[in-house]
């Protein structure tokens, strides 16, 4: 692979009942919970990532579940949509699945020439599965949903602005995306550097409102590349753009940076490496709850606080 933008690695979002959101991801869309950790600032929070079998890049949404947290709204300056991709001929079962398990549907129809279901999920957070012409990838297989209905990663995520020009200039002269194709008020960028998870979508708009960042909301948006010094070449890149970029973090299963492109929505850039098996069996991921070092020592008051899944 190149020294390239590789995609999207991972996108987070905020939820409100921990057993709700788990529940929701692994038994009705049928993701694998990959890693059960918590919240790096927040150690009584989960930190859930539901993805494929070995949470590959470009299929991990995660996910911060306050028990508490107030209602957020989706608008502008913020990605409002999580777009995953399913084998052909898979909607008709996830309609039916969706109207058994009483999921909103909220549109149905074609988005650059593939056809779509969007719903939300039990916060209101926005989604949608879409069928793309080519997709090679693997789902994981959980019951009923099975390798011929199971959601494969991510297609695209969207960005809600009032202005595209600048967020634009971000992911063209700096991320290394380019002009696609558009359709009404959507501009669809897309990366040729990997075959999937490579498109972003703005819908430019001034009719939004403004977003608030609490449950049912995208957090940020996690852009993929190989390996730390990649990360660190983009970290100049970002600087030369004129944008400030954090230092280089540790996340235990990725490197990471944070930056905020001027539309206002928040980006990371993640390593591939070191990956979701660095502390737990493939066949195991997700079974355990994994800490950070530095909170290893509390482990036993962590657990008495998180809520109970099972």
């Amino acid at each position: 692979m190149e020294n390239r933008i590789l995609g999207i690695h991972h996108i987070t979002a905020i939820a409100g009942n921990a057993k709700r959101n788990f529940d929701f991801y692994t038994k009705v869309l049928g993701l694998r919970l990959v890693k059960k950790t918590v919240n790096f600032d927040d150690p009584g929070t989960y930190h859930f990532y539901f993805g494929d079998e070995v949470g590959t890049p470009g299929t991990i949404l995660t996910f911060f579940p306050w028990d508490r947290v107030k209602q957020g709204r989706a608008g502008a300056g913020m990605a409002t949509d999580v777009a995953f991709s399913v084998p052909a001929g898979s909607l008709e079962f996830w309609k039916d699945r969706f109207e058994q398990q009483n999921v909103g549907i909220t549109a149905t129809g074609v988005r650059f020439g593939d056809p779509f279901i969007s719903f939300v999920d039990p916060d209101g957070l926005a989604l949608t599965l879409i069928v793309p012409k080519t997709d090679d990838r693997k789902g994981w297989s959980a019951g009923e949903v099975n390798d011929l209905v199971a959601i494969k990663g991510f297609h695209s995520t969207t960005l809600t602005l009032r202005s595209k020009t600048a967020t634009a200039k971000v992911l063209t002269d700096v991320l290394g995306y380019y002009l696609s194709e558009e359709e009404g008020s959507t501009t669809r960028y897309k990366t040729d550097a990997v075959a999937t998870a490579s498109i972003v979508d703005i819908i430019e708009t001034h009719e939004a409102p403004d977003s608030i960042n609490a449950g049912g909301t995208i957090h940020h948006v996690a852009f993929r590349v190989k390996d730390e010094e990649t990360l660190m070449a983009y970290r100049k890149k970002v600087q030369a753009h004129g944008l400030q970029i954090t230092e280089k973090i540790d996340r235990n299963y990725f490197f990471s940076l944070y930056f905020r492109e001027p539309g206002g929505v928040l980006f990371e850039i993640a390593t591939d490496s070191p990956g979701f098996a660095v502390d737990e069996a493939v066949d195991q991921l997700g079974s355990n709850l994994k800490l950070p070092p530095q909170y290893e020592s509390y482990r036993e008051k962590i657990e008495e606080a998180l809520p109970v899944l099972d």
